[in-house]
This record gives C-alpha cells, sequence and structure tokens, in this order.
C-alpha cells in the first residue's frame, strides 16, 4: 500500500466515523415500528399523539424482542388510559393526591374498577389487576425477564381493556 493509498484509507476512515453516530442514530422523535403485534394502530389513531406514540413503541419493543420493555409501555398505555377517563369525565381529582399528582398504576386500577360514573365491561374488570401485574413485573422484578410468550398471552386481554378505555374516555 502506497503512503497516499493510506492517506486516502484514514480520510475516509475518519469521514465514516464522523458521520456513522448521525446516520445511525434515530430521530429523535422515535420511528414507527414495521408490524403491529400487540396492538394495532387503528385502534389510538386520531386520538391523541402521545397515546399514538406509546403504541408505537409497544408494538416496536415487541417487535425488536424487548419484552420488558414492551411490558412496560403496556402498563403506561393503561395508566394514561385511565387517566383519560377520569379527566374526560371532569373527576380527576378521585384519583389525585394531595399535591395534585397521579396516583401509582396499583391504585389507578382499583379507582377506574370501583368508579361508578361508569360501568366497565366484564372482560375489562377480569383484565386489568392481571394487564397491571404483568406490567409491574417488568418494571419492579429485580430478577423477572418477560418473554415472547408473556405478551403473547396478554394481547387480547390488552387490547379489550384499551379499547374500552379509549372509548369511556370519550377518545373514540
Amino acid at each position: 500500500m502506497t503512503i497516499q493509498a493510506a492517506q486516502t484509507a484514514l480520510v475516509l476512515a475518519k469521514r465514516l466515523q464522523a458521520d456513522a453516530p448521525a446516520s445511525y442514530v434515530p430521530p429523535s422523535e422515535g420511528t414507527r415500528p414495521n408490524t403491529q403485534q400487540v396492538l394495532p394502530h387503528t385502534i389510538v389513531s386520531g386520538t391523541r399523539g402521545y397515546i399514538e406514540k406509546i403504541v408505537f413503541q409497544v408494538n416496536g419493543c415487541y417487535e425488536t424482542g424487548w419484552f420488558d420493555g414492551c411490558a412496560v409501555m403496556m402498563r403506561r398505555l393503561l395508566e394514561v388510559l385511565i387517566i383519560e377517563c377520569f379527566e374526560a369525565n371532569d373527576i380527576a381529582l378521585k384519583i389525585q393526591n394531595e399535591a395534585g399528582d397521579y396516583f401509582l398504576l396499583d391504585r389507578l386500577v382499583q379507582e377506574v374498577l370501583n368508579e361508578p360514573t361508569w360501568n366497565l365491561g366484564r372482560e375489562t374488570k377480569r383484565v386489568l389487576p392481571n394487564l397491571k401485574d404483568a406490567g409491574n413485573r417488568s418494571a419492579h422484578g429485580r430478577r423477572y425477564t418477560a418473554h415472547r410468550e408473556d405478551i403473547d398471552r396478554l394481547i387480547v386481554d390488552f387490547r379489550i381493556a384499551c379499547q374500552e378505555l379509549l372509548y369511556l374516555s370519550e377518545l373514540k
């Protein structure tokens, strides 16, 4: 190899090194997943941008095999949708502490199940505690790691709960 060829190679390597981080980093607002294996986007389409982005992350985590991330994002979506229900019915104070902060998911699930303003469907009443537990295991279980089968068992229940909460929150 000549000195000129080595210098050219070094210049090219430096350019690649400088360009690589910028070209391989996803955009700051995130990306859409290629699939919708957990929750079809049409269920949340036209609701709120942040809800749609959470669903992108739920599906994206599943698609890439990040099953704890998927369960945590499922948990987050349930929290958001429960809060939306209370806000849409002007009863958000029922799920806030004295400082005005919303309760954590455990208490939110209790409150949505016991709220007389609406009549949750039998299926949603049955599945919400299980969905909460699955999300909590992935978020807080020190030695727990979710697998695809764990998420697969939750998909139908998750869709049932999300659809009902979207209707109760008047977002659909």
